[in-house]
């Protein structure tokens, strides 16, 4: 009978509870406001060591550790005004799907050497599919409940590093893989301690190959765009005291150094109009004299109403022709801006949710707009962390990218941080200029190559006049994202459930398991 022996867990369980914990912390420093981005892998790596070996329940228990460490320091922003409620319900539902997702990756830590107990199997095959499930449950928690909540993706954490550029080719999907694969890769080479045979360290030395080496794709120069950017700092936030038409009027204030300058748009931030120009002619009136005497079409941001329902709406508001294109929010923040199954949630927080008086529909008009010949692919707020609207925009065939947000009700947090790190992986990943406006800040002015070209601090009112570099081509990112997300998301579950199926197979021929002291799996005659 052949003996297939199983390794002990690296940790005791209480140490593993103690470094899932480290870990969360750790990951955490790698995105904004501190952004140490080489953290990333320290806090992934420590995440798998204290998975390998373990059982479910040990899985499901680290994983809820390393879940609930990260994001509740990840996102204790949203304290900033609705209290502690909403913070935990947030984290608690990602810190349970983080448990969830631990179990597939402690199973593949268990399968995998069983049916490939070899070198391929171990420094190659196992830590990509690691990578791949790890990926896939940052793909399913972006997605599900509702629309999801894609705000700690790993790829997203190197904004500033200098493997974003990998990005452009396989989408921060794809990054997350290679990051996440790597990791798992040194840390089978380090567990088999065999340092002088070289060959053992190929897979990794690939894998670091390509993060490190391959060049961004190259997307081709069109020119420019001179762009008026005005970040107004009005009183936009949701509780904020404030009297009709204030926001608009911080505006104008902050727009007036930029009459008589030459430009060829102006945009102005999310929520930068506190009443609805498609309605209201006061509105519209203002609006149509700020285009005549910039003598050019204007970006804006309002609450509209249309058809019995509420929008957040972009609008391209052009001289003497009003608004001529509108694009609404493709995903409205559930229990922000609208509330799924208001009747269940107000049954448990009445209060609460019934400060949620807005319910926003979601938009289904595409991410673009034509300016006098040139594309502008369009994000508004949290709309920046989905993959599909970005690439949308891109496919429609936008040169540039315009960005409009309303941090506001995050004030002196890491939350605008964050966000523009997301909006610099965006310029990355799709090799298009970036002017990302908020009402409150921090506003930038992002190159292709996520090299910052403009800048306002937070906090303060301001404009920005730049002239922004366009580029035409489409990115292997954009071109087979998709493809990319199907494949890491489901092949890795198609995979492991291969592996498990195997493994059973192996059990019914007679194999039998017991555990090895120094945690080496071993096949014995």
């Amino acid at each position: 009978m052949t003996a297939l022996r199983s390794p002990r867990p690296l940790l005791p369980l209480w140490a593993a509870v103690l470094v899932a914990a480290a870990a969360g912390a750790i990951l955490d420093l790698a995105f904004p406001s501190v952004g140490w981005w080489p953290l990333a892998f320290v806090g992934v790596g420590l995440s798998l060591v204290t998975l390998i070996g373990r059982s479910v329940g040990g899985a499901l228990l680290v994983g809820f550790v390393f879940g609930a460490a990260f994001y509740l320091i990840h996102i204790v922003w949203i304290t900033r005004y609705l209290g502690v409620v909403p913070w935990f319900a947030l984290a608690g539902i990602e810190t349970v799907f983080m448990s969830v997702g631990a179990v597939p990756l402690a199973l593949a830590y268990r399968w995998v050497p069983r049916v490939l107990p070899g070198e391929v199997g171990r420094l190659l095959v196992l830590p990509l599919l690691v990578g791949g499930l790890w990926t896939a449950r940052e793909l399913f928690m972006g997605s599900w409940p509702y629309t999801g909540f894609p705000w700690g993706r790993i790829g997203m954490s190197q904004s500033e590093s200098p493997l974003a550029h990998v990005s452009s080719w396989v989408g921060v999907a794809g990054l997350t893989f290679l990051m996440v694969a790597l990791t798992a890769a040194i840390i089978e080479w380090l567990r088999r301690r065999e340092f002088s045979r070289w060959t053992t360290a190929v897979p990794a030395a690939v894998m670091a190959a390509l993060l490190l080496l391959v060049p961004a794709f190259p997307t081709q120069d069109a020119g420019s765009l001179r762009v008026g950017s005005v970040q107004g700092n009005g009183p936009s936030g949701y509780f904020d005291a404030r009297s009709p038409d204030a926001i608009l009027n911080a505006q104008l204030a902050a727009t007036a150094p930029l009459l008589g300058e030459d430009m060829d748009v102006l945009l102005w931030p999310e929520g930068g109009i506190d009443s609805d120009p498609l309605a209201d002619t006061g509105t519209a009136r203002t609006l149509d004299s700020l285009a005549e005497r910039l003598d050019a079409p204007l970006i804006v941001n309002a609450a509209t109403e249309r058809d019995g329902a509420t929008f957040n709406t972009s609008i391209l508001w052009e001289r003497n022709e009003g608004a001529t294109q509108v694009h609404d929010k493709v995903n409205p923040v559930p229990m922000g801006e609208y509330v799924p199954d208001r009747w269940f949630f107000e049954a448990l927080a009445p209060d609460l949710v019934g400060l949620i008086q807005r319910e926003y529909t979601p938009g289904s008009n595409r991410p673009f707009f034509d300016v006098d010949g040139i594309g502008i692919g369009l994000a508004i707020c949290f709309d920046v962390i989905y993959d599909d609207v970005i690439w949308e925009g891109a496919r429609e065939g936008a040169e540039v990218y315009m960005f409009q947000t309303n941090n506001a009700d995050f004030r002196d947090t890491d939350e605008n941080l964050q966000q523009l790190a997301f909006a610099r992986m965006r310029a990355v990943e799709t090799g298009r200029s970036v002017v990302n406006i908020s009402t409150v800040g921090t506003s930038q002015v992002i190159a292709p190559d996520g090299a910052t070209l403009d800048s306002l601090d937070a906090g303060v009112a301001g404009h920005m006049l730049t002239d922004v570099p366009l580029r035409t081509g489409i990115t292997p990112a954009v071109l087979v994202g998709p493809s990319v997300q199907m494949l890491l998301g489901w092949g890795s579950l198609l995979a492991l459930a291969v592996f498990g199926i195997l493994t059973r197979r192996l059990r019914r021929r007679g194999t039998t398991m017991t555990p090895t002291p120094e945690g080496a799996d071993v096949i014995e005659k």
